[in-house]
């Protein structure tokens, strides 16, 4: 089971796209895929056609102990997807949660107790913010994924999420990775082409090769509770996350 945490702080990055679309792909490929919203936005609740107020328990009873992981996972409407969902409650949790008895290690001793050989893929969406959720999900994951457009504040960006990376690492998560995924991305814009160039020379180590292009359908696609490879299989959007799930498949 590799579990993966999709952050970053800046908003507007295709975060939640990311998570849902890449979830799809690897179901789409025979990889048994469970998605984890600890937004309190709960946009990936609602992306996959659940009602956030209409949910009574939530990612949050499990990471306070009422309850467990599996206990709150549910299929969701899309065919191969299961879900933790969120809602509007989680906004209390950071503060509820923070300076428990092992706070940080909730989210991991949850997926812990879950049956390994079950789950292929767990996928994280994470809060826009760097906060008990946030350390939660970075001490569970295996692979952090920083999606990132190919702006001037880009790199700034990057260095903030480079830096808790590695505090992570000394402090709970030894074996955790990151990989920069460019989203959003414009090729008619010449600073975004130059920003590119900059990240493929800079960053090649850690840059995913497959780079996720503005496509309207992926910004449409939430609002019919559908990934991209449901609601418009045959886009640009589509292939691109498909072959994100396969570089991902066959490099880890």
């Amino acid at each position: 089971m590799k579990v993966i945490a999709i952050s970053n702080q800046k908003g507007g990055v295709a975060k939640t796209t990311t998570c849902l679309s890449l979830g799809a792909c690897l179901s789409e490929m025979g990889q048994i895929v469970l998605l984890v919203d600890l937004d309190p936005q709960a946009n990936l609740t609602l992306s996959v056609g659940l009602k956030p107020q209409d949910i009574r328990r939530t990612v949050g009873d499990a990471l306070l102990g009422n309850t467990s992981l599996i206990g709150v996972s549910r299929e969701s409407p899309v065919y191969g997807l299961d879900i933790v969902p969120a809602n509007q409650g989680l906004v209390i949790l950071d503060r509820v949660l923070y300076g428990r008895p092992g706070y940080q290690y909730r989210l991991r001793n949850g997926l812990d107790d879950m049956d390994k050989g079950f789950y292929d893929f767990v996928l994280i969406d994470c809060p826009p913010s760097l906060g008990t959720l946030t350390l939660n999900a970075l001490t569970a994951a295996d692979l952090l994924v920083i999606p990132i457009q190919t702006e001037y504040y880009a790199a700034y960006t990057l260095l903030h999420f480079v830096k808790l990376v590695q505090r992570v690492r000394e402090k709970t998560n030894p074996g955790l990775e990151y990989r920069v995924l460019v989203t959003m991305y414009d090729r008619r814009n010449k600073i975004y082409r130059i920003i590119l160039e900059q990240m493929q020379r800079g960053l090649s180590k850690v840059l995913f090769n497959t780079i996720i292009e503005v496509d309207t359908k992926l910004r449409e696609s939430p609002v019919f509770g559908q990934p991209i490879t449901l609601y418009a299989p045959n886009t640009r959007g589509a292939r691109q996350y498909r072959a994100l799930a396969k570089e991902l498949m066959n490099h880890g």
